[in-house]
């Protein structure tokens, strides 16, 4: 196949096309590089193997346009571009939206207008369901834990956007579903939890789990927003890619299906229990502070992955402990 992926040269971006590289597959890769480490994740790339690297930018429609009908054959989109962090969004909510909801638009449009018919694989995430901070809630001492959805938000919850980044996402999310609906388009919807893996320079705002790690291997404070009780289902690199390839596989069962796609109830973390598996597993000295909370944090989110299981005979096969272990070697490198 040949497979065109935006935001290629980012983490998620560069696994998918060292997998598909590896798979024997053709690889395009669309990436403006204007992310720490993406230039870094581009070279890595460059010493796999072989690929087409574009650089541009998704909210250049004519650029996306020319991408889709220089390529005809192209027979799978993975979108990846985006901008990734809620507190970015505050800072500047126009430059959120023009990425995430009109670039989504722009990459849907080229592809409607192709004359290819490729599946169109869409990140988008959790945040779609907001803050849920109407549900009830248990506090533990190291965790909160959802009391009437022990097995996790599923997909029909109601959608509440929250932020600006949730509703740019939101919007994105909503737009790829219906292109299935109107046009016919084989769009597929991914719900993201908390992906982690090598390859991911993880920031404060954005990739907590990296973020934590490279902190104290620098002997950097770490600052908590909130009580540390915050728990995210965490989903490793490969498994999330395993899902992508699922999908694509049985694109006749999943086109215009939505899809929470994280670790599920199995493989749930709170940033206390990642610092103390920093302590008592990888033998990392963190430091932490706390701080208040941040605008639209979700005290708890777990996804409900029964439609993925269900629908594509899919699961996490890395635990927290296997990935935190593999993401904390690559750190060690850098």
């Amino acid at each position: 196949m040949k497979i065109f992926i935006t935001g290629g040269a980012g983490f998620i971006g560069c696994n998918c096309a060292k997998h598909f590289m590896e798979a024997g597959h053709e690889v395009i890769v669309l990436d403006n590089l204007s992310r720490p480490g993406s230039n870094l994740n581009l070279e890595w790339l460059q010493s796999l193997g072989q690929f087409q690297f574009i650089k541009g930018d998704i909210r250049n429609f004519n650029l996306i346009e020319k991408c889709l009908g220089d390529n005809k054959d192209i027979e799978v989109v993975i979108h990846l571009a985006a901008q990734t962090a809620v507190t970015a969004s505050i800072i500047n909510p126009r430059k959120d939206f023009e990425i995430n909801a009109l670039g989504t638009l722009n990459l849907l449009e080229a592809v409607r207008l192709s004359e290819s018919d490729p599946v169109v694989i869409y990140a988008s995430t959790n945040k779609v369901y907001g803050s849920l901070e109407n549900l009830r809630i248990r506090r533990n001492a190291a965790k909160y834990e959802l009391i009437d959805y022990p097995n996790g938000i599923p997909e029909n919850f109601p959608l509440d956007f929250h932020s600006p980044y949730g509703c740019s996402k939101g919007a994105a999310d909503q737009y790829v579903r219906d292109y299935h609906r109107i046009y016919g388009m084989r769009t597929v919807v991914f719900r993201q939890s908390c992906i982690y893996g090598p390859r991911q320079y993880g920031v404060e705002d954005q990739g907590w789990v990296a973020w934590f790690i490279l902190s104290a291997l620098d002997g950097k404070m770490i600052t908590i927003y909130g009580d540390g009780r915050q728990v995210r289902d965490v989903l490793y690199i490969e498994d999330l890619i395993n899902a992508f390839s699922k999908a694509i596989d049985r694109i006749h069962f999943a086109k215009g299906g939505v899809y929470n796609v994280g670790g599920g109830h199995n493989n749930q973390l709170s940033l206390l229990e990642l610092v103390e598996i920093m302590k008592s597993v990888l033998n990392l000295k963190a430091r932490y502070e706390f701080d208040s909370w941040r605008e639209g944090d979700q005290k708890v989110y777990i996804s409900d992955i029964s439609r993925c299981t269900t629908g594509f005979s899919w699961e996490p096969t890395f635990s927290p402990l296997d990935g935190i272990k593999l993401l904390h070697s690559w750190c060690s490198k850098l």
